[in-house]
């Protein structure tokens, strides 16, 4: 497809016949709902799947059947108020297939119920035990990247940042998958053109219930884009796609990474909605073989 905005029609026919409301609904039965221990049913084997906890946060650890390249702290979507760990099993499958990597992937707490900063502060946690403890499955501390779509590529974002200039947690790398890096009131034209397609980001349901209501969009750890700088975060892959409302900010992102001097590589999927990697669409596996490219190649650069 030549025009990155203009809906795939495979993508069309799928939504006609399993349409998707926009998410915007904070009722208690519908979080529960959307916060369950199931998704869809695994299609990539993985050598060893194991739950855990670590310091008292549930994590979701895949072991490959080699020893693996690295290891990925997997964040996963959900607007920072739904989504599991076994919801989103089947993307920490793929990156684990993809990388050659072990992979945790991590339930961390989320809003209403537990406004920012809880879900950062969990997700901050687990990299820096991670790092120190990358030999307990089969790697080295200086092959740790963090990764993440949608809310959880906002979270991959924020992490990198705090734990900027702290050389004990020295990320190897970033993996940005449609990432919410703006504010949620603020607009961009794919906000207004897209707006609806999955989530509606004209509702301010999810933004307060993230901030507690608070104003924080000038805090770079809600909001990254906003950051003064982002020189000497470490290498990211942003991948956006075509018809996602968030598509604009990531690019946004992604062009303010390369002009403050972080290597990034920007892949948009012409044509997707936001969610087509998780939702397994055909557009995915072309996303997965780049972030496992990106993915080997720093763990690579870390060689000795």
């Amino acid at each position: 497809m030549t025009d990155e905005g203009a809906l795939d029609p495979w993508v069309a026919e799928w939504f006609e016949q399993n349409p998707i409301p926009p998410f915007d609904d904070l009722d208690p039965e519908m979080l529960a709902l959307a916060r369950g221990d199931f998704g869809i049913p695994p299609a990539r084997e993985i050598a060893k799947v194991t739950d855990r906890e670590i310091r008292g946060i549930p994590v979701r650890v895949y072991e490959p059947e080699r020893a693996p390249t690295g290891l990925v702290v997997y964040f996963h979507g959900g607007a920072f108020c739904i989504g599991s760990i076994g919801l989103m099993d089947n993307v920490a499958r793929e990156l684990a297939h993809a990388t050659g990597a072990a992979v945790i992937s991590v339930e961390y707490r989320l809003a209403p119920e537990h406004p920012y900063p809880a879900g950062l502060d969990d997700c901050e946690t687990v990299t820096r035990w991670a790092v120190a403890h990358a030999s307990e499955l089969g790697t080295t501390g200086d092959r740790v990247v963090v990764a993440g779509e949608s809310a959880g590529g906002n979270l991959s974002a924020t992490v990198a940042l705090r734990l900027r200039g702290d050389a004990s947690v020295a990320l190897a790398g970033q993996v940005l998958i449609y990432p919410v890096v703006a504010g949620w009131g603020e607009r961009f034209p794919s906000r207004d053109e897209f707006d609806g397609l999955v989530i509606n980001t004209k509702s301010p349901a999810v933004g307060d219930a993230y901030t507690g209501g608070r104003d924080l969009n000038d805090d770079p750890c809600v909001a990254p884009l906003h950051a003064p700088s982002l020189a000497g975060l470490p290498p990211a892959i942003v991948v956006l796609g075509g018809c996602d409302p968030l598509r604009d900010e990531g690019r946004l992102y992604a062009q303010r990474l390369a002009a403050d001097g972080v290597p990034v590589e920007e892949m948009c999927c012409a044509g997707q909605p936001h969610g087509f990697v998780n939702f397994g669409f055909p557009a995915a596996a072309g996303a997965f073989e780049r972030i496992g490219a990106f993915v080997r190649g720093v763990f690579a650069g870390q060689a000795s």
